[in-house]
């Protein structure tokens, strides 16, 4: 059952890092976006830890309180979620 959650919160993470940095591609050249709550759920089902290094990493979201809190909060929540299951 733990392989199952690594690998589930492994590929989640990848994913949403992915969604992050397309949104923010999409945002230079003036295309269609992803939503923010599309965006704020991928991070809420697991995928906190992709979604806060490509925030940082590629510059986008960060200027807006709705990421800036519930990023690092889902993130916390996330690492406490696996610390309580090990």
């Amino acid at each position: 059952m733990m392989y199952i959650i690594i690998v589930y919160v492994f590929l989640l993470n990848i994913i949403s890092f992915g969604i992050y940095g397309y949104d923010k591609h999409c945002a230079v050249i003036n295309k269609w976006r992803v939503s923010e709550s599309v965006l704020l759920a991928i991070a809420a089902g697991g995928g906190s830890l992709g979604a806060m290094l490509a925030m940082y990493g590629f510059h986008h979201k960060t200027n807006h309180k709705m990421f800036q809190v519930c990023i690092p909060l889902f993130l916390t929540l996330h690492i406490l979620l696996l610390i309580i299951t090990l």
